[in-house]
């Protein structure tokens, strides 16, 4: 019995599927006799010109073939519920460093939700532990050339793997990175790193056993764990220390020398927050290449830096113009690095005053400092009776994307009714900061 869940829940009338007759409420079964289970067997199967679609009526009940003619790469017309047309898949592990088991109560239960989608890799770039992964799974990525794949790795020593994602699959499945790399699919890899289990040695273990797949690992990224002020009752991890952090980016770069003498790209890197705790200067934007690891806050500082800096160059005539006031908003990670920029942009407008005001994660506690995770009730107490001068600019990672909503349901609205402000969220982007910043939005 096909998946109800292959309901097709809308047709483009102008489309090959459309001109056929195929309705709303139809269920998709099979694509040139190959059974449709998700979006990915429907976008692989859908690529060829000629295509025979099984559907099954709504109305009647009655399975019916449709002969459908396309050009190479037109999509054939149809909609479903979602990009899976199933269920996410929830993750198996119980990671002792896991972010989402640290969130405190009452937030909406989306937030509690762990994702380990091998689907959601491909089409959003989500990363992935393998331990869902099955062997018909495996299969179809090679088979489908599904390229690349993003993987949580944590560890390469099996014993250690499966003591830290406290999953009795997490050691077997890393077989099947060397067989994607022997496919030929290209992999991002992730190493969330907790003090004294998988750095020092074991660090320098995974960053050599990954070396070792290239060019097929594509990057390696090393992230210090994160680490709330709800952690009752969980495994016992502390922060990194200005001292351990340091030896993390040193590892990292004596592995990337010792590669690059033999030709090999810099393939390994630390989040910016390992320079932020060592207290070290964060490289400059040619150290990250083509930035392959932005999502995993690898590089974020360089890039913004060099996209307003570069910003600024070409307005500098613009900038003795502009006058008023503003103020900005920030994480305390991101503080000294915005409060460097425009300290440098209002020696340059004399007549634009600016103030830049770090806010504390007091919500998730603990070390979190980021932008990411500051909620509406953290800006407004640490905002509310202050002046703004025309406009408070926050980061936009601080919103639900695609909606203005903060992660405490606090919306976008009511900040800007209880500050008395104009309340403009920014995108992690240097050049929309800078505009932003000026006035000119």
């Amino acid at each position: 019995m096909t998946k109800t869940a292959v309901v097709i829940t809308g047709v483009n009338k102008n489309s090959p599927c459309g001109k056929k007759h195929i309705l709303r409420g139809d269920v998709l079964i099979s694509v040139n006799g190959r059974e449709i289970n998700d979006v990915l067997d429907y976008g692989f199967f859908i690529s060829e010109k000629k295509l025979t679609l099984e559907v099954r009526s709504a109305e009647k009940q009655k399975i019916k073939k449709f002969t459908v003619r396309k050009d190479e790469y037109e999509d054939i017309g149809l909609e479903f519920e979602t990009y899976l047309m199933d269920k996410q898949r929830r993750c198996a592990n119980k990671c002792i460093f896991c972010f989402v088991d640290q969130l405190p109560k009452g937030m909406r239960e989306s937030l509690y939700f762990k994702d380990d989608d091998s689907r959601l890799s491909f089409l959003f770039g989500n990363y992935i532990t393998l331990t869902n992964l099955s062997r018909h799974e495996a299969d179809r990525i090679m088979e489908m050339h599904i390229s690349p794949v993003n993987v949580s790795v944590h560890t390469m020593n099996p014993e250690l793997r499966v003591k830290m994602m406290k999953n009795k699959n997490a050691g077997k499945c890393l077989s099947y990175l060397k067989e994607f790399a022997d496919a030929g699919i290209k992999l991002n890899t992730q190493l969330v790193l907790c003090p004294g289990i998988n750095d020092g040695d074991e660090l320098l273990y995974s960053l050599n056993e990954l070396g070792d797949l290239y060019p097929a690992v594509q990057s390696i990224a090393a992230v210090p764990v994160g680490l709330t002020g709800h952690r009752e009752g969980l495994f016992e991890l502390k922060p990194y220390t200005k001292q351990q952090a340091g030896e993390v980016i040193d590892i990292i770069e004596q592995f990337n020398m010792k590669r690059e003498l033999l030709g090999i790209p810099r393939t390994a890197y630390p989040a910016d927050e390992f320079y932020l705790i060592a207290e070290r200067k964060i490289p400059d934007d040619d150290y990250y290449g083509d930035y392959p690891q932005l999502e995993n806050g690898v590089g974020l500082c360089a890039l913004l830096k060099s996209e307003y800096m570069s910003a600024l160059g070409e307005n500098e005539k613009r900038l003795k113009t502009v006058s008023g006031s503003v103020t900005l908003a920030t994480g305390e990670a991101a503080y000294p690095l915005i409060k460097e920029l425009t300290d440098i942009t209002k020696e340059k407008a004399e007549g634009l005053s600016i103030s830049v005001i770090p806010i504390k994660n007091t919500f998730f506690g603990g070390y979190v400092n980021v932008s990411g995770l500051l909620t509406g009730k953290d800006y407004l107490s640490q905002l509310e009776g202050k002046d703004f001068g025309d406009r408070l600019l926050i980061p936009a990672v601080s919103l639900k994307r695609d909606e203005d909503i903060f992660l405490d349901d606090v919306t976008l609205n009511e900040l800007e009714k209880k500050l008395g402000v104009k309340v403009i969220p920014v995108e992690n982007d240097g050049v929309k900061l800078f505009e932003a910043v000026i006035g000119d939005i």
